[in-house]
């Protein structure tokens, strides 16, 4: 009788070394290996780590927000135009003949003017009333240097590219440019003025051209960028809000005013 043939290892071809019966405990156990050629149902080796996520801040790039998007897009418009509004900005620009009028006015709305006259009239002054308003608009010129300064500091925007730094009497902190310290000034004495001096239709129209017009100049000048002087705008308006509220007076502060007790 012929044998039956054999594997390499010596046992008969389809013969797992027990009963293949199946349903058998033999069987179950030769179950849970895989034959030669088959595919395995699961990996025996460890499973593959998820790919790492980008850093947030290369996430973010990747996907940007409806405001960053919105915010330099406005940044673009900004610069773009107040370059095309700089034509005062050098003597060869397009409007170079009229910048000597507009350094004029750049001095007229600077603070040291504004606080030495300020300081004469107050020491001049022979009325309690006019010392009262003359204190509070001092008050209100060294408020407006401080929210200026602490602000330009804070931020640190450049000055635009085109601007040239011949300005009048400069600190450590004009070299940045947001806010407009000449805007922020301009509109808290012009509301200051409108507020409390009597003045004719004319006058107030007057106040009101000068400090649009002062603001316009910094920009002509290539001293500031549109967004400086309209925050410049805003700001002097919110500070007189300030002052007002926190208006000095003999009843409230009467050490400010001791020095006119004797006169």
């Amino acid at each position: 009788m012929p044998s039956p043939r054999r594997t390499i290892e010596g046992r008969p071809l389809g013969s797992s070394g027990g009963s293949s019966v199946p349903g058998s405990p033999a069987h179950g156990a030769g179950g849970g290996r895989h034959r030669r050629g088959s595919f395995p149902l699961a990996s025996a080796g460890p499973a593959q780590a998820a790919p790492a996520l980008p850093p947030e801040e290369d996430r973010m790039n990747l996907n940007p927000s409806f405001l960053g998007i919105a915010l330099r897009s406005l940044l673009a418009i900004d610069l773009w135009l107040s370059k095309k509004l700089g034509v005062c900005a050098g003597e060869s620009s397009a409007w170079g003949s009229v910048r000597p009028l507009m350094k004029l006015l750049e001095i007229s709305g600077h603070g040291i003017p504004w606080l030495l006259g300020t300081l004469y009239c107050m020491l001049r002054s022979d009325s309690w009333a006019g010392r009262e308003v003359l204190m509070n608009l001092l008050f209100a010129l060294l408020l407006d240097l401080l929210m200026v300064a602490v602000i330009k500091g804070l931020v640190r925007r450049r000055r635009p590219a085109h601007n040239q730094m011949d300005m009048f009497f400069t600190v450590s902190v004009d070299k940045y440019s947001f806010p407009s310290g000449h805007a922020t000034r301009a509109a808290l004495v012009s509301r200051f003025i409108l507020k409390h001096l009597v003045l004719a239709i004319p006058l107030r129209v007057l106040v009101v051209l000068w400090a649009f017009v002062l603001g316009l100049s910094r920009v002509m000048l290539g001293r500031h960028n549109v967004t400086d002087v309209a925050f410049g705008f805003f700001l002097g308006y919110m500070l007189y809000s300030i002052v007002d509220y926190c208006w000095l007076s003999p009843h409230n502060v009467p050490v400010l005013f001791v020095l006119w007790n004797h006169q």
